[in-house]
């Protein structure tokens, strides 16, 4: 198996998280051509996006998916609870992840330059991405990792993107995102700890340092 993979990518760092947790033997290949829409990978995932995983010449895109083949695939060690709930729960994490906290984070990549910056737009986002954060910290089990005491598909998909958030908010002059959030915190502190997790963001911090370099 072989992961189409770019280090800064959060998403592509949601599967690396999932795949060293699970000690897994994948190859983690750059994309064909360096570059999203080269015709060589857009042959292999038309979406244009990464990761995609090749299984064995099946090729699955979208993170989310990636990891959900890879628990079924390979359900040991698990990063699902068994029961139907504990599932259902971890699941409301990946979900509320995709689609309603990195959106207006992603927003901001846009807007890192300072000067041709839209403050309105960084304005609405970051108030958007503020109230997501909030509800979030709502949701954060107080039991060590995000859906409770065990390490899951949760964790796999906020830690990148709270790599962003931490680094990011700053840079916008907005108040770091853990600040009055004491679950969230709490949470952040103790995922990095988690072996899995340490290497990939370590992968993203080296990748951020380069573009930074660029």
């Amino acid at each position: 198996m072989k992961l189409y993979n770019m280090n800064l990518s959060n998403f592509a760092t949601k599967s690396r998280i999932a795949i060293y947790d699970k000690g897994l033997n994948i190859e983690i290949a750059a994309i064909p051509g360096n570059n999203l829409k080269s015709p060589e990978y857009l042959k292999l995932n038309p979406l244009g996006k990464t990761p995609a995983l090749d299984a064995d010449g099946m090729i699955i895109a979208e993170s989310e998916i990636i990891n959900e083949y890879l628990e079924d695939k390979f359900p040991s060690p698990p990063l699902l609870p068994k029961t139907a709930e504990g599932r259902a729960r971890v699941r409301s994490f990946t979900r509320f992840h995709d689609l309603y906290l990195e959106p207006p984070l992603r927003a901001l990549f846009g807007q890192l330059n300072p000067k041709s910056r839209d403050e309105k737009a960084v304005n609405e986002r970051l108030t958007e991405f503020n109230q997501r954060l909030d509800q979030l910290e709502a949701m954060l089990s107080p039991n060590g990792f995000a859906a409770g005491a065990e390490f899951t598909l949760a964790d796999c998909a906020l830690a990148p993107t709270m790599f962003f958030a931490t680094n990011m908010l700053p840079g916008f002059g907005a108040k770091p995102a853990l600040e009055g959030r004491p679950k969230l915190e709490a949470w952040w502190a103790h995922v990095q700890t988690r072996l899995s997790v340490k290497k990939a963001l370590a992968e993203m911090g080296e990748g951020l340092a380069a573009m930074m370099k660029r």
